[in-house]
């Protein structure tokens, strides 16, 4: 196995080591608590740094697995009463060969953030 050299700044950014973490929901919102229980996790993910892709369905860059699970366990933390909700991570090379559609038209999909090139 070859050694990865400590003081290569791009080893760190290999697209098999970023992640890019979803979290995917169904959750009721058929009262007023239940809304208001939607809303709050809603803005726990945004204020985690999450992006919607679609509805209830957000994502996350991370840096590597390790920074995947610690916003696993911050995302657990805020877990609604009621509902569904999935936690999946996907390597920022499977995250390229999703293919995104509008009707019938292809979009790119989604680029990594520009700040995590200062790590």
């Amino acid at each position: 196995m070859k050694k990865r050299k400590k003081n290569n700044p791009s080893a760190d950014l290999s697209g098999y080591r970023i992640m890019w973490l979803f979290a995917m929901f169904d959750l009721p919102v058929d009262t007023a608590n239940a809304r208001r229980n939607y809303t709050r996790f809603r803005n726990s993910l945004l204020k985690l740094g999450f992006t919607r892709m679609q509805f209830s369905v957000y994502a996350r860059f991370c840096k590597d697995d390790q920074k995947a699970n610690l916003y696993k366990k911050r995302v657990k933390e805020c877990l609604p009463p009621e509902g569904q909700v999935r936690l999946m991570a996907v390597t920022d090379v499977q995250f390229g060969k999703m293919e995104v559609y509008d009707g019938k038209t292809r979009s790119p999909t989604e680029k990594a953030p520009e700040q995590l090139l200062l790590f």
